[in-house]
């Protein structure tokens, strides 16, 4: 296996499936299968979940909502997401612990980055959920900066595009995939792969990101087992 410890990131949106809201359980499933075949195989796997399939802080403040306000809500969304991931692959008979980086007794543990450690060592799935704690950093920010934390080698990005283009390939059928590309060139061609804090973390802590295809059954294994899938970024 080509990595032992992996941060996996999934957008709140990629949850809704073919809804317009919420959660889809056909899509969620099929993420606790996938996350489950990783386990399966030994692989120490954390995973930081956004919450836009039911709130973005960012959004909010458009609307005139207050923007602090609305990034706590955006938080706690993420948490509403973590639980239904927590949920279904303890449905598989999967081990989990839910860690918050905002205090929920009743329902989580607080993040402790050697509780979170420990756990990966022991088989479980941590799922991170509350991104940071703090208004105004992303879920992309959260992954990362937990992806340091625990030690993990690569931050596996899954999204519904198979990888990095020259421009949004479901806008322009005459976008260019890029199958590696560095941090340096991500910069200079002003290309969005996470926001720019995460990204300048990942870079400053040679940690390398892959964006791949999480919808496309058995991406993650194939990527774990060193197939060269999506977009490599690297140094």
């Amino acid at each position: 296996m080509k990595y032992k410890r992996i941060l996996l990131k999934l957008s709140g949106e990629a949850l809704m499936g073919s809804k317009n809201f919420g959660i889809d359980n056909d899509r969620l499933a099929q993420y606790a299968i996938e996350i489950k075949e990783a386990v399966d195989a030994g692989c120490e796997v954390a995973i930081v979940i956004g919450g836009g399939n039911i709130f973005r802080g960012i959004q909010a403040e458009k609307g005139g909502m207050d923007r602090v306000q609305g990034d706590y809500m955006g938080m706690l969304a993420t948490v509403i997401n973590s639980m239904a991931l927590q949920s279904a692959l303890e449905g598989m008979q999967v081990q989990t612990r839910l860690q918050s980086a905002i205090k929920m007794e009743q329902i989580c543990e607080a993040f402790i980055r050697r509780k979170a450690v420990r756990h990966l060592e022991k088989g479980r799935v941590v799922i991170f959920g509350a991104g940071t704690g703090n208004p105004y950093f992303t879920t992309d920010t959260a992954a990362t900066l937990r992806a340091i934390e625990i030690e993990a080698d690569v931050i596996l990005k899954g999204t519904r595009v198979d990888g990095i283009y020259t421009a949004d390939p479901e806008k322009d059928p005459n976008a260019k995939k890029y199958e590696t590309i560095t941090f340096g060139e991500v910069y200079e061609k002003g290309l969005e792969v996470m926001d720019m804090t995460a990204f300048t973390l990942c870079k400053e802590n040679e940690l390398p990101i892959i964006v791949f295809d999480m919808n496309k059954k058995g991406n993650l294994r194939r990527i774990l087992d060193g197939e060269k899938l999506g977009t490599l970024v690297t140094f």
